[in-house]
């Protein structure tokens, strides 16, 4: 059941997407009077999942959840269909219309997944508005304390981040992301400035299995009970999820210290000091020779460090607008670091398959309509990057014409699309397989 909640998040999403960025070709093109022969969402080689043609277009459904296309009479594109180039020029032909009007048609689906992005974070906001943990007030009065992996960074306990890339960030959320992308971090410790920088080796970690969660918390005690295994030493004890554990037998324990200190008192029973309803009591524990005792559990957060802000629809547009920009910087940023090797950040690169996974198991609209704004953005960089074969490839070649006036040639433009799409095609097929080798470690590998 999880997977077919997966899948139909996955679908929903992919489907809303394309058909809305092929929209934003498929309008402009008809506007200026240039043929459509083929609407498609997802690809189609060799068969179709649907086709129906209506008029002088053929609206269908491929198999291949890669993304989708519009083919439009007189242009090379990812078809690679050549042959109506020999003909001459019709004056419903892509080829036959001025390079403002092609620029326009070429840039419309990114102008669309922008505009889709910026619509769903405004609707977001102005019903749910923004919570977020402060940095400000997170590290206000103890600073930060750290995992392992953040001290050979070069944090310690205590300090507080002023800035990063000489910029301050207030949501303690996207920490880790920033620190993960800087070039320079600047910290207060004991009142003297410090400055870090992360090497591409320590990336590497962040980004690996044990490192993905956050290496940063605000400094406060304990640790919050979250998920309770029935039958484990945990329930045993009568613990409740939402309880504070502050201590193990007069240890003070933190997120980060919780399972040394489990490891230390394994085989053997520990008085828990834990924090219920506003008081404090004894819990008694046996730590089995496993020391895993059945519990989920997470930093303890007050909510005095917790923001929220209300918007109405109007109000959340600049705020929409600046999130969705958040995110095309994060994607540049990311981008750096996937042709660096060091950080191994290509290995994060997933597609369908992999995007999937990521999905929650059980169906969360908030999280759905925020995730597909994030990949809306997604696609609008994916598409402007230069590439031959990609929306930004043909604005490229458009705006060159534009300045130079001259054009590249049917031929010239055949060969460029073919190398273009040749590499698209190896990455996609990389990407796939990455996916399905990712999903069979993770389920049958132990």
């Amino acid at each position: 059941m999880e997977i077919l909640v997966k899948l139909g998040q996955m679908i929903l999403m992919l489907s809303i997407l394309v058909t809305l960025h092929e929209l934003g070709h498929f309008i402009p093109a008809k506007y200026f009077k240039t043929k459509v022969e083929k609407f498609y969402l997802f690809f189609d080689p060799w068969f179709s999942i649907f086709k129906k043609k209506i008029g002088e277009t053929t609206y269908g459904i491929g198999w291949l959840p890669m993304g989708g296309y519009v083919k439009i009479a007189g242009m090379i594109d990812e078809s690679m269909d050549t042959d109506q180039m020999k003909s001459e020029p019709k004056p419903w032909e892509f080829r036959s219309k001025p390079a403002w009007q092609r620029l326009i048609i070429m840039l419309g689906g990114i102008t669309v997944n922008v505009l889709l992005a910026w619509l769903i974070y405004a609707i977001m906001f102005t019903t749910n508005g923004i919570s977020y943990l402060s940095l400000d007030k997170a590290q206000a009065q103890n600073g930060l304390e750290f995992s392992q992996l953040g001290k050979e960074i070069g944090f310690q306990d205590g300090d507080k981040i002023i800035s990063v890339d000489g910029k301050k960030q207030d949501n303690f959320r996207r920490l880790t992301l920033d620190v993960m992308l800087s070039e320079e971090i600047v910290v207060d410790r004991n009142g003297e400035n410090v400055k870090l920088r992360i090497k591409d080796e320590q990336i590497k970690e962040i980004l690996s299995k044990e490192g993905r969660d956050n290496f940063v918390y605000p400094k406060t005690e304990g640790i919050i009970v979250g998920q309770i295994v029935p039958g484990q030493d945990a329930e045993k004890a009568g613990l409740k999820s939402g309880d504070k554990i502050l201590a193990f037998s007069g240890q003070p324990v933190n997120v980060f210290t919780v399972q040394e200190t489990l490891e230390k008192f394994k085989n053997s029973d520990v008085n828990l000091t834990v924090e219920r309803n506003n008081r404090k009591e004894l819990v008694k524990l046996s730590v089995p020779d496993s020391a895993k005792i059945g519990i989920g559990f997470g930093a303890n957060i007050p909510e005095s460090m917790v923001v929220h802000k209300e918007f109405n629809f109007f109000s959340a547009i600049p705020e929409a607008i600046k999130e969705s920009f958040t995110i095309l910087n994060y994607n540049i940023k990311n981008l750096k670091l996937i042709i660096k090797p060091k950080t191994e950040a290509y290995k994060q690169v997933a597609g369908p398959i992999g995007i999937a996974r990521q999905l929650p198991s059980t169906w969360d609209w908030n999280f759905f309509w925020s995730f597909t704004a994030m990949f809306s953005m997604w696609l609008a960089f994916v598409n402007l990057l230069p590439i031959p074969g990609l929306d930004g490839g043909h604005a490229l070649f458009t705006i060159a014409e534009m300045v130079t006036g001259r054009t590249l040639g049917d031929k010239a433009m055949g060969i460029v699309q073919t190398i273009g799409m040749v590499i698209l095609l190896s990455l996609m097929a990389l990407i796939f397989g990455k996916d399905i080798y990712d999903w069979i470690m993770d389920k049958f590998v132990f």
